[in-house]
């Protein structure tokens, strides 16, 4: 499939995740062909100390269909790591309500 297949205007599902100062966003969008894929977006709140100004800084990712098996297998196993390295608390909030409602 080449880029020029791909409708960046068909949006077919979103989800947003609201972590701490960053947000993410899940969107599944639409070739012209019919097939989905997804965009992973991180949005960062960033001030320019020039303009004086805050700005979205975002950083996207495109996992298309044919690659989802071997991406989930890679995220899966990569949180496995962590979690068990690591550990993992469901309820772990890194900024309090206060701090991110400041920003």
């Amino acid at each position: 499939m080449e880029m020029s297949d791909y409708n960046d205007g068909s949006e077919v599902y979103s989800t947003k995740v609201k972590a701490g100062k960053r947000t993410y966003f899940f969107d599944v969008k639409e070739t012209k062909s019919g097939e989905y894929y997804l965009t992973l977006t991180e949005s960062k709140k960033r001030f320019n100390g020039e303009t004086g100004k805050f700005f979205f800084e975002k950083h996207k990712i495109f996992i298309y269909k044919e690659d989802f098996g071997k991406f989930k297998e890679g995220l899966n196993d990569t949180l496995n790591f962590i979690m068990e390295n690591q550990g993992y608390d469901e309820n772990y909030d890194r900024y309090s309500e206060e701090e991110v409602q400041n920003d």
